[in-house]
């Protein structure tokens, strides 16, 4: 892909450290996010999959709804996109009353809706936005090269973390790459960053033994990273739960690098404790921390409703 011509496009909020921990900013409202994604019926992802993820985080999430997928636990089926106009007329009308503090972009179903948020969010140019590209391989290879190419064009150039499994942001973004050996995270970041991205979480990177890892890297190096043992289960949602959770920390005041390490362990410990609701694939269990073992999460105990160290609700851009 060529990179797009930026001149006239906003470029991505960056994310300041938040230093200081004031006790007394343990009353201020909890931090809000705006989540531009599909319903899913299936509870795996989507709307569902964020909501229950930025909760549990203690983020009120303010959910657009852009689509609904038509889905069980095995497969999609298919996705019927709202339309653009009644996409935007819902976060409008609720920025205006609520301003969020993260923007979280999952999939908006077109190249319409995607061009609708893109100009929402240039009147937002100070707010960080986390995108998250899923694996569209349901879909018909036409649409998914329709839709990623408006996305690289239009809200790569406003992104400021972009999350996504490697192997398809390495097909996304490099897709003449002709290397004997896989890209690696910084590869990926590099061309992430030709479209304005400054920060790219790559996940599912395999390594031996039974490992994967997960870098966030920015165009010239890791910034961090942590391995996990690969599940031999197969699960749906967890790249919408980890993509919710980062959004959710980064607008809590979490620093980008310890809200990437935490919104990850909230997935392995979400993945660990899967379910299998129907007859197909596992769910992350996003409500690990409510009902796990005695021995591991007591909260009665404790003043910290969730398993975060988070500073105070309060976010600086």
């Amino acid at each position: 892909m060529k990179s797009s011509n930026k001149d006239d496009i906003a470029m991505p909020a960056l994310i300041e450290v938040l230093e200081d921990f004031d006790d007394e900013g343990s009353d201020a409202p909890l931090a809000s996010v705006m989540v531009f994604n599909a319903n899913d019926a299936s509870g795996a992802g989507g709307l569902a999959a964020d909501s229950v993820a930025m909760a549990s985080v203690g983020v009120h999430s303010m959910p657009v709804v852009t689509g609904a997928y038509v889905r069980d636990t095995s497969e999609i089926v298919d996705h019927f996109a709202f339309d653009d106009e009644a996409v935007l007329s819902q976060a409008s009308t609720i920025a205006e009353d609520v301003p969020p503090e993260v923007f979280k972009v999952g999939f908006v179903g077109t190249p319409h809706n995607l061009g609708a948020i893109a100009s929402m969010l240039s009147d937002w140019a100070d707010v960080p936005v986390v995108t998250y590209m899923p694996d569209l391989a349901w879909w018909q290879d036409d649409l998914i090269d329709q839709y990623q190419d408006a996305c690289a064009e239009l809200m790569l150039p406003q992104t400021t973390v972009l999350v996504g499994n490697h192997s398809t942001l390495s097909r996304w973004l490099l897709p003449e790459w002709s290397n004997a050996h896989d890209p690696s995270a910084i590869d990926i970041a590099r061309a992430a960053q030709e479209y304005g991205v400054p920060y790219t979480l790559v996940t599912g990177i395999n390594l031996p033994e039974q490992f994967i890892d997960n870098a966030l890297c920015s165009a010239t190096a890791v910034l961090c990273s942590e391995k996990f043992e690969r599940l031999e289960a197969t699960f749906v949602g967890a790249g919408d739960t980890l993509s919710a959770t980062l959004a959710a920390l980064i607008a809590a005041g979490t620093e980008l690098t310890e809200a990437v390490t935490e919104a990850l362990s909230y997935l392995d410990r979400s993945l660990e404790g899967g379910f299998r609701p129907g007859m197909g694939h596992m769910q992350p269990d996003r409500l690990f921390w409510a009902h796990g073992d005695d021995d591991e999460l007591d909260f009665e105990d404790s003043d910290e409703p969730f398993p975060f160290d988070l500073g105070p609700n309060e976010t600086r851009h």
